[in-house]
């Protein structure tokens, strides 16, 4: 068997963030890390705020229009088709509250989906969940089995873009314009595609909510909406606002007295990619999460999963008898911690669960290494 290439280091990276050392944090796709240069864009706001409350506040719905703008920019996205949001969950409710939906009714998922996306979705319909083979082999695959799930009643499908625990695409452009095809509202879950797809705004989707506090650098809690301009008049604030009348994207972001430091300082997390090179960051990050997956994949009884090519997570299967429950695989990601000091995400499936490793510029060979390593004591 070939042994597998490390990538080199990423000069500088681990000094960008302020992770303790001697944890292996394997798990950036969970709750990302930021920047130091955006900790401090984000303090530098506080300090106005605390300094002239009055005078941050009523200025700040044009200073949400102006990073708005810039991260739109970044993202090749129309700046009055997006929102700051502060997570996936709620980009979904604010989503499924903006779609029409009568008695009988239904919304399709897939049971790869984000357990708070996919409860959202039961609280407003009927919910037909489409059951995908982690081993499905590629995206066309995907696709087919998708459609396959497609009822006479479905009038909307919530997918993932790149879904979380299998790291691979589903949310592709031949499935959305499928869909939009069928006459089905698409609302896409790109939790993982901004700052790590060049181009991580689903086209063609009626509505996409992506993370930025992932792999765009940004802090926690900042994320997007983006609506297509056909929904943009339905879509209302979970509670009223003084900006309701400027209507969306304002009517969603504005908050009173909210803490928006987090998103003013989003668009430095994006520009800070920008100057280290964000092509050069994909390939290295994607280098490194099949570096750690050809390693794990070498363990006996763990069988890597069909990936899509450039993606910053890999995910493995674990044997028959391990993390088949949600319960067993906490304990299970909480022992590796505990013992090892390594964050890793492990997710339960009948059968034997998965477990999904990620890689960041703070990431170093040798830390996946000591996974691979250590894991067959704990698969016993």
């Amino acid at each position: 068997m070939t042994e597998p290439t490390a990538p080199s280091a990423f000069p500088g990276g681990p000094a960008l963030f302020r992770l303790d050392p001697a944890v292996a944090h394997l798990n950036h796709g969970s709750y990302g890390a930021v920047p130091l240069p955006v900790q401090e864009a984000q303090e530098a706001l506080r300090t106005q705020a605390h300094a002239d409350p009055d005078a941050f506040f009523n200025g700040v719905s044009e200073r949400l229009t102006a990073a708005r703008g810039r991260i739109a920019a970044r993202l090749g996205a129309d700046p009055d088709g997006l929102a700051f949001i502060s997570n996936a969950t709620e980009g979904a409710n604010l989503a499924l509250d903006a779609i029409p939906l009568a008695d009988g009714d239904e919304i399709l998922v897939t049971d790869h989906g984000y357990g708070t996306v996919v409860d959202a979705a039961a609280r407003r319909a009927k919910v037909v969940t489409v059951a995908l083979d982690p081993l499905l082999p590629d995206e066309d695959a995907v696709r087919e089995a998708v459609l396959a799930g497609i009822t006479p009643r479905t009038r909307v499908a919530v997918l993932d873009h790149v879904s979380s625990p299998t790291a691979r695409l589903i949310a592709g452009p031949r499935l959305l314009a499928d869909l939009a095809a069928r006459g089905i509202t698409t609302v896409v879950d790109g939790a993982h595609t901004p700052g790590m797809l060049a181009e991580p705004v689903a086209a063609g989707a009626d509505f996409w909510f992506g993370n930025l506090h992932k792999w765009g650098y940004a802090p926690s809690g900042s994320a997007l909406l983006a609506v297509a301009p056909a929904h943009r008049a339905r879509v209302r604030s979970l509670s009223p606002s003084w900006e309701d009348h400027r209507g969306f994207p304002l009517s969603v972001e504005y908050r009173a007295t909210f803490d928006y430091t987090g998103w003013l300082a989003a668009p430095e997390g994006l520009d800070l990619l920008e100057r280290l090179g964000a092509d050069r960051v994909r390939a290295h990050n994607s280098a490194l999460a099949r570096y750690g997956a050809e390693l794990l994949a070498r363990i006996p009884g763990l069988t890597p999963l069909p990936h899509t090519p450039g993606l910053a997570l890999r995910s493995l299967l674990l044997p028959p008898g391990v993390a088949e429950t949600r319960e067993a695989a906490t304990a299970l990601r909480e022992e590796l911690a505990a013992k090892l000091r390594i964050r890793v995400l492990v997710w339960p499936r009948e059968g034997g669960g998965g477990l999904r490793v990620c890689g960041q510029v703070y990431n170093r060979p040798e830390e996946y290494e000591r996974l691979a390593a250590a894991l067959p004591a704990f698969l016993r």
